[in-house]
């Protein structure tokens, strides 16, 4: 009974942090379609002209499609990086693997504005500040240690003597890795990837530093909007973006359903077998 009492406070608890965390985010949607012309809550009327008018302006789209192809090219970049740091960190025989970590760790540590002024002034000497390549850099080295932290995860788990089995057997060590390890990191990595493409989706500190006339991602721009408008322009474009890393949740999660049915499947036609 005591047991059942704490888990049930402990369900309450989460769903009272949840709540708390999560309803000044919900607020957001029905701001977006209020027929007021400020940002105010509750919402009077509802109306869909704030979604309308994101249409009739490009600069909202151009920034939006810049922070999302900035996105997802940091993140496969990030992906490919960080999985072959977690292999040398946790496979490999590397000296002071502690300061290496350390170092690998950086970008979650220090704070976003110290490095966005020091690539801001790195990047300005080459050329690559309001560059889609410049912002693939950096997004690229803040998204690097969430995969990194995911797959070092996976690979603990992984068995090491199905490895050492499989180069026994006559397998090199790319065939090892694409065959035997890589489908059992698969998930952790995937979900790196999810966590890289929003940080990048999400970042305006570093961003603001390397953004001009010619490229401005999404949130620089949601950023200057609010300092010389507070119409629901704002929160329409705010509930865009809320529903891309949703969608991002759902796909992920998809996939991990997929990933499952798939194991029992092959686990009971396995057994059928025997």
């Amino acid at each position: 009974m005591t047991r059942i009492l704490t888990r049930t406070g402990l369900i309450l608890l989460a769903v009272v942090i949840g709540a708390y965390i999560l309803l000044p985010i919900l607020i957001i949607l029905p701001m977006s379609v209020s027929n007021n012309a400020f940002l105010t809550f509750p919402p009077e009327g509802f109306t869909w002209q704030w979604f309308e008018k994101l249409k009739l302006d490009p600069t909202w789209l151009d920034a939006a499609t810049s922070s999302l192809w900035i996105a997802l090219l940091s993140a496969a970049l990030s992906v490919v990086l960080g999985t072959l740091a977690a292999l040398a960190l946790v496979r490999g025989r590397i000296p002071f693997r502690g300061p290496v970590l350390m170092v690998m760790l950086a970008p979650l540590i220090v704070p976003y504005v110290i490095v966005g002024l020091a690539v801001y002034i790195a990047f300005l000497r080459i050329g690559l500040t309001e560059t889609t390549l410049g912002f693939v850099l950096v997004h690229t080295c803040l998204g690097v240690p969430y995969v990194m932290i995911n797959v070092c995860a996976g690979l603990v788990a992984v068995d090491r003597r199905l490895e050492m089995a499989s180069m026994n057997l006559g397998a090199g060590p790319v065939s090892t890795f694409f065959r035997i390890t890589l489908p059992a990191i698969l998930p952790n990595m995937l979900a790196g990837a999810l966590f890289a493409f929003i940080t990048s989706w999400d970042e305006v500190v570093v961003a603001i530093f390397m953004s001009g006339p010619t490229l401005t991602t999404l949130p620089v721009k949601m950023w200057a909007g609010i300092r010389v408008q507070i119409d629901p322009t704002l929160a329409a474009i705010s509930s865009l973006a809320l529903l891309v890393i949703v969608a991002c949740f759902v796909i992920i999660g998809l996939g991990r359903l997929v990933q499952r049915l798939f194991a029992r499947r092959s686990l009971s036609s396995d057994s059928t077998g025997a």
